[in-house]
């Protein structure tokens, strides 16, 4: 019960903080930290909770995006009639990449998946139906509310924000359940799990199927927000390193790390990129390594599982107190 209330405390501040942001810069930051904290979120599904350290995600988040501006420009639908066919694609994606890569564990997965991510790339560079290598554009200026156009970055915050509510309770209600308790043993181990009868290869499929989705919904609301798709910008590794940093930075494997993660990481990244100038990305791979770097070294379970050591060591140095002041009197 009292989770429950903090978890709706939390999300009624969040829906209130873009009232006091006056700036349009901060405004953008506040929506892009939901967005990295989305993306985050849906990659934390399998590779927080069921330890399948995927660093290609960025080809369901490329999925999503491309997906929102190819309805645009082939029939002239609003960029966020795309979503269904962006989520079917990164199904479509997820089954194809995920089978035969889940006979493969460790660093030998993530490579495998970045190989997938790259292929990917460089197929959309040189197919011109999706721009190739020059990418394609949304509309310019809104032709309606469908085209979720705005000048005021306040309503994708809500927007992010809502979807992100909804992300987070299902991720909420998933590891609560069967299949929660599922991931987290083949996390441990998939040879014990498959020994006491879990059926690995599917629910790790279950997870990334699951993942995928949302991983794509994030790219076409990062396509509506920002009109704009490339090869580099949506399917980089960049994308998919960011949702890994953020998620680690964070705690993965917990529900609130990614948005943790987000909230620390995305504006950093973001006043790089407004301080050296374009868009960063030298700067941007030094902030990445530097943040690898302190959570391997300082912190492995991220800030999550920090704050959870420094509550419980709260809650020991407080009824230490209580039983001093208990022999005191």
């Amino acid at each position: 019960m009292k989770a429950a209330l903090a978890t709706a405390a939390l999300f009624v501040a969040l829906a209130v903080l873009p009232l006091l942001m006056h700036d349009v810069f901060t405004q953008r930051v506040g929506a892009l930290v939901l967005l990295g904290a989305i993306s985050a979120s849906a990659w934390n599904l399998i590779g927080g909770y069921a330890g399948q350290v995927s660093v290609g995600h960025a080809v369901y988040f490329g999925a999503g995006a491309y997906a929102s501006l190819v309805v645009y420009n082939q029939f002239g639908w609003p960029p966020v009639a795309g979503a269904p066919l962006g989520i079917a694609v990164s199904l479509l994606l997820a089954t194809v990449t995920g089978l035969p890569t889940f006979r493969l564990s460790g660093h030998y997965f993530s490579m495998a998946t970045i190989a997938a991510a790259e292929l990917v790339r460089l197929l959309v560079a040189n197919w011109a139906l999706l721009g190739a290598a020059v990418g394609l554009m949304g509309p310019a200026v809104p032709r309606g509310v469908a085209d979720l156009q705005f000048n005021d970055p306040r309503v994708y915050y809500w927007i992010f924000l809502g979807v992100l509510a909804v992300l987070l309770g299902l991720t909420w209600v998933m590891q609560r359940g069967r299949m929660g308790y599922y991931l987290r043993a083949i996390n441990g181990s998939d040879r014990a799990a498959r020994s006491l009868g879990v059926p690995v290869r599917r629910f790790k499929l279950y997870a990334l199927l699951l993942s995928a989705a949302f991983t794509s919904l994030a790219g076409t609301l990062y396509g509506v927000m920002v009109g704009f798709a490339d090869p580099d910008s949506v399917l980089g590794v960049l994308v998919s390193v960011k949702m890994v940093i953020i998620a680690a930075l964070g705690g993965a494997g917990t529900l609130f790390g990614p948005l943790i993660g987000a909230a620390i990481l995305v504006p950093l990244e973001e006043a790089t990129n407004a301080a050296f100038g374009g868009s960063g990305t030298g700067i941007t791979y030094v902030v990445y390594g530097a943040v690898i770097l302190l959570i391997a070294r300082f912190q492995p379970g991220g800030l999550a599982e920090l704050g959870h050591a420094l509550a419980q060591r709260m809650q020991r140095v407080g009824q230490r107190a209580a039983q001093r002041v208990r022999r005191a009197a």
